[in-house]
């Protein structure tokens, strides 16, 4: 019965060396790979946003890839399980199986670990009962207060550690759940933007199809490019204000999932271990037994769940080097573009061309009915012409672009179409109810005048955007959306990943070993019980035989 004793502590022990060693040396393992995979990204907490960054960039700027469309082609350089263990070569593109492939493959130590873990333990456990069952008879017990001591010990230190870990998971799945979330609205708020943006200068182009000064208006091919280009710009507000929307709600969900998992999984470990401790202390056996067995799935589950953080970690350093490549050479039909795409630039560029001549032509409308209406004395014959037309010359609009729409500097004698109607009204005359002659000195009637500056509205409104279109032609946009993620996001996101994934190694280490540390508590803890009735019944009976 002793041998058989001794089996079991033995086969108890067995297992926590050979889960120790596993995890101490795959853990040191995956700690490595995941360094040299982010470029040393851990490197120092307080550097993440500076340091990490520039190494990873200058690592980029130095591979021999020369395909603009694949974003951080060194830093995702791994093996992919699912393709014979090739080197991925791919780049940053999370539409892609083969790029999750690779990810996925970083976190196979900590899948390793958790097999091992259920495997080992689970075995160990069997045995463990198997001996239990067997044994029919109390066999003799050793008692050594340094091995309680140390037991108990032991007992409360990896205690204290899972409840660290617990909430250093619980406080960093809150604080990366925040920053995901801004950084989603964020890009959510930038898309819309764009989009009304270019909603806006749809609108601007459909009312100038409206214009008509004097029965002056746009000629009709260009009101037909006018339909063509307004589709455009449509879809393509549209497809940037949907896909972002889609994207952003996908994400959403997948983060919300994760978090009622972190926060369960926090609260059930907490449980868990505080439970185990006390019962253990109490020495209630079977209570005891049963948190083991539920541990040891707890454990498994927390394992794996440290290798999807891993990978989710990774994804986020790989999202935000692939957002720095992008920045230094923004390209359009980029993997990015599922997180928020580029418009195109053919179509930016048809826009940015259209509203100058959209433009250009209003301005020439307006000055051609100053100069041969408003600006000439007319005999009263000369109607509609004529409505009693007098006082100073309306001074004629400046046109902000020259005939191949470059930029055009104003020349003296002209009005900006920023002041041009607070100008003009001081030509408008009042006129008569009757026929609409003035009746006082102008050379605008109240009629001409409200044409003018609706007119001056739309073509101030169409020349306000075009700094707007050029950023879109350019994806300045892009490139200023993804610098402000970088700057500000993505520190957070990756610092914040990784506490969660360092808590979730802290909880299921520590609870794992509290789990090896109930069982050898409670089994000293009988021995002392045992030894000690021994010892008091024995006393009793020396006792007893001397007075006998």
């Amino acid at each position: 019965m002793l041998l058989c004793f001794s089996f079991r502590s033995s086969l108890l022990m067995l297992s926590l060396l050979v889960v120790v060693v596993v995890t101490t040396t795959t853990t040191t393992t995956t700690t490595t790979t995941t360094c040299l995979a982010v470029s040393f990204e851990d490197s120092s907490a307080s550097q993440i946003s500076a340091v990490t960054i520039n190494r990873e960039i200058r690592l980029e700027s130095n591979t021999t890839s020369i395909d603009p469309h694949v974003l951080a082609p060194r830093r995702t350089y791994r093996k992919d399980p699912f393709n014979g263990l090739k080197i991925y070569t791919g780049g940053w593109n999370i539409t892609s199986p083969h790029y999750w492939h690779s990810v996925v493959y970083t976190a196979v130590p900590f899948f390793a670990i958790a097999v091992i873990w259920f495997a080992v333990f689970g075995v160990c456990l069997s045995l463990i009962c198997l001996c239990y069952c067997c044994s029919c008879q109390r066999e003799p017990y050793a008692y050594s207060r340094i091995a309680y001591a140390l037991s108990l010990i032991f007992l409360i230190c990896f205690t204290l550690a899972a409840i660290i870990g617990c909430i250093v998971l619980y406080v960093g799945q809150g604080k990366f759940h925040t920053s995901t979330i801004n950084t989603l609205e964020y890009v959510v708020r930038q898309a819309d933007a764009t989009s009304q943006n270019l909603t806006n200068v749809s609108e601007y182009l459909s009312a100038a199809k409206q214009i008509n000064i004097d029965q002056v208006s746009l000629p009709p091919n260009l009101q037909t490019d006018i339909d063509q280009i307004q589709n455009t710009i449509d879809s393509a507000a549209a497809t940037l204000s949907n896909k972002t929307q889609d994207n952003s709600k996908r994400i959403k969900n997948l983060i919300q999932s994760v978090r009622l998992a972190l926060i369960v999984l926090s609260a059930a470990m907490l449980l868990l271990t505080f439970l185990g401790f006390v019962f253990s202390i109490l020495g209630m056996q079977l209570p005891v037994y049963i948190l083991v067995i539920t541990g040891w799935i707890l454990v498994t589950g927390t394992f794996i769940l440290c290798g999807i953080f891993l990978l989710l970690h990774n994804v986020t350093g790989d999202t935000c080097v692939a957002m720095n490549q992008w920045v230094q050479n923004p390209t359009a039909h980029t993997a990015l573009d599922d997180i928020m795409p580029c418009v195109d630039k053919a179509t930016s560029e048809e826009t940015l061309t259209k509203t100058k001549q959209v433009t250009s032509q209003l301005v020439d409308s307006i000055n051609t009915v100053i100069s041969n209406v408003s600006n000439i004395n007319f005999a009263p014959n000369f109607v509609p012409l004529y409505y009693n037309q007098s006082g100073p010359l309306v001074p004629s609009l400046c046109n902000p672009y020259n005939p191949d729409f470059t930029d055009r500097a104003c020349t003296p004698g002209e009005v900006d179409l920023n002041n041009a109607t607070q100008v003009w009204s001081g030509y408008v005359c009042e006129t008569s109810s009757a026929n609409g002659i003035c009746v006082t000195m102008g050379r605008l009637n109240p009629t001409l005048y409200g044409q003018m500056a609706a007119t001056v509205n739309v073509s101030n409104g169409l020349n306000e955007y075009g700094p707007f279109l050029v950023e879109l032609e350019d994806c300045t946009f892009g490139r200023e959306t993804f610098m402000d993620i970088q700057e500000m996001y993505c520190p957070g996101l990756r610092e914040h990943s990784r506490r969660i994934y360092v808590g979730l190694v802290m909880v299921a280490t520590a609870v794992m070993l509290s789990l090896v540390f109930w069982v050898i508590y409670g089994r000293e803890r009988r021995h002392r019980a045992y030894t000690k009735h021994h010892i008091e019944a024995d006393n009793k009976q020396h006792d007893i035989g001397a007075q006998i």
